[in-house]
């Protein structure tokens, strides 16, 4: 069964121009429909979780949302740069954090500041290992590494694929201070989980889209 979920992330009264938004979007793998006819919009400061179970989906619709895969049905527009969190660090082994970082913003044309990455590997806990092989890292500091590219990468749209995985406690509240922040800034999260990114305190519009199969 197919969910259908209205339009998301635009809170009643909020005029702001959305980020993102997908209308009408739908994907099959094989023969097996994962949503179809799903609509989405992410507006500044707004927080969409995605839930399912297994092989729902999730993963599927934050790709085609990044532009890695094409949806077979639907519009797609972005509004703002994205960055996208996989279930993968997407890291080199061979370079190290601040390499990492450099190369990622150079595919965006950006410019590099050294002080920022610095500052965000201090920020995720990783100020000694700047420059070490990632390679030589635990999966729970590559997603810190990971983290740290989120914040000097500077998108307005996060994409993030359980982005707490491999993290210990701190760490998944590390995720959430810096999806919280990010929102104050303007930005929006749309957020593929099976815990809760949601704080307590809001800090904007949150809606939640359940995919089902």
């Amino acid at each position: 069964m197919i969910n259908a979920i209205p339009r998301a992330g635009v809170a009643p009264g909020v005029a702001a121009p959305a980020l993102l938004v997908a209308e009408g979007v739908s994907c099959t793998v094989g023969e097996r429909c994962l949503f179809r006819d799903l609509d989405i919009a992410l507006a500044p400061g707004a927080l969409i979780e995605v839930r399912g179970r297994n092989g729902s989906g999730k993963s599927t619709l934050l790709r085609g949302l990044a532009g890695l895969q094409p949806f077979q049905a639907g519009r797609l527009a972005r509004h703002a740069d994205v960055e996208y969190l996989g279930h993968k660090a997407g890291l080199s082994d061979r370079l190290t954090l601040t390499e990492n970082i450099r190369w990622s913003l150079a595919q965006r044309g950006m410019d590099f500041s050294a002080q920022a990455v610095c500052e965000a590997a201090i920020r995720v806990g990783l100020g000694v290992a700047a420059d070490e092989p990632c390679g030589i890292l635990s999966a729970g500091q590559r997603r810190r590494a990971a983290l740290a590219r989120l914040i000097v990468g500077a998108a307005k749209i996060w994409l993030l694929d359980e982005p707490s995985t491999a993290l210990d406690d701190d760490g998944a509240a590390l995720v959430r201070q810096l999806i919280a922040e990010h929102r104050r800034q303007g930005g929006g999260v749309v957020c593929a989980t099976h815990g809760n990114v949601h704080p307590t305190a809001d800090h904007g519009p949150f809606r939640t889209v359940a995919l089902s199969s």
